[in-house]
This record gives C-alpha cells, structure tokens and sequence, in this order.
C-alpha cells in the first residue's frame, strides 16, 4: 500500500477515536456499565479494547497471541482486564493518550477502520448515541470483513451464499440472494451485531440472521 494512501487510512482512524473520545466524555458513570452490542462486554469494557488495540504492534500481537495458546478470544479478555482503568475516566484518559498511534497488529491496515467503526457503534448504539460515519471508512471495513474469514472476526463464508447491497454507496458484494441497507448496517450484520440485522430487507437477510 502506497503511503499516501496509508496516511489516509490513519486519518480517517483518528477521526474515528476523536469522535468516540468525545461522545465518551459526556456519558455518565452508570452508562460505562451498560451492557454493550458485543456479547459480555460491558461499554467500558469496549472502550478498554480499544485502548488495547491502539496500543497493539505486529510483533505484541504475534507474543500477546502465543502467550493465550492463540485464543484470540482469551488475548482480547488479557487485553481489556489490562488496560481497563479503575475508573471511566481514568479509561477515557488512556483513550485520549493513544488517540494519534500508527501501530497495528500484521493484518490489513484497515482493520483499523473494522475496529473503530464497530466497535463505536457497539458502545453509541447501547447509550442511545449516533454518528454519522464518513460512508468511506464503513465501506473500506466492509469490503475488508468480506474477505475476511470468519475464524478471524469475518464474514468470508457468509458473502460466498449472501449479496450485500448498500442503498447508500456504490457496493455489492458477494453471490446469492440480497440483503439490502446501509452500508453501516451491512457491516455491522456481517459483524455479528443481531440488532442491525433488522435494518436491512431482501430475501437474503434470513441468511444474515442465522449467522448473525
């Protein structure tokens, strides 16, 4: 990837966690505790996640991963257990100290954009919060987790029996009957968020849902 181009990725990144730094700071203490759109993890525990993630380099992931036996599950648990303050603010405050990094585990660059757009959303969509996301960054993480195979977070298997059309961009993707909507609902239903399911139409959303 040429370095314009990456400069361009991590700047969309870090409109993303300045938007989340700010709408986290006006929460309040109890809303931290809210039950987030990722199964068991709490909109702190999110948050920490993230922390976590910024933080990540190619080889503190290759040792972070080997260390949990390659549970990647287990090595996010690590992750949020470790970087999840004693309180929400002083979580928010390792969140704004890590905002500007340009680390990332040695996976396509726009990981980065998958984490930040979901996961936001995991944390807005359980405190009643919206953003209006730059539609390049959602279709960037789409067409990434559409490649992506689902024993790493994406929705390969699932584009190979199911066409996802945005009604909001340019995009289509993959082979059988369609589920239609924006393209944020698409990504977030290959994503594995059940909610956003019910925002999309076609005969193909039955499929989405069962794997959803």
């Amino acid at each position: 990837m040429k370095i314009e181009a990456k400069r361009g990725i991590w700047r969309m990144v870090h409109a993303e966690r300045a938007a989340l730094i700010e709408d986290l700071a006006r929460l309040e203490p109890g809303q931290w505790e809210t039950p987030s759109l990722c199964a068991g993890w709490t909109v702190h525990d999110v948050a920490a996640h993230l922390v976590d993630t910024a933080l990540t380099t190619r080889i503190g992931f290759v040792v972070g991963l080997a260390r949990a036996r390659f549970d990647f599950d287990l090595q996010n648990a690590r992750g949020v257990q470790r970087e999840r303050g004693a309180s929400p603010q002083e979580t928010l405050e390792r969140l704004r100290r890590v905002a500007s990094r340009t680390t990332a585990p040695p996976a396509p660059l726009d990981t980065r954009l998958v984490e930040e757009v979901v996961h936001g959303e995991d944390i807005r969509r359980a405190v009643g919060l919206v953003r209006s996301y730059p539609l390049e960054a959602v279709v960037r993480a789409l067409r990434l987790q559409a490649r992506t195979p689902e024993s790493f977070g994406g929705a390969k298997e699932t584009v190979a029996t199911v066409r996802l059309t945005a009604t909001d961009a340019d995009l289509s993707i993959g082979e059988g009957p369609d589920a239609t909507g924006p393209a944020l609902s698409l990504l977030l239903a290959v994503s594995g968020r059940r909610q956003a399911v019910e925002e999309l139409s076609g005969p193909g959303v039955g499929l989405l849902a069962g794997g959803a």
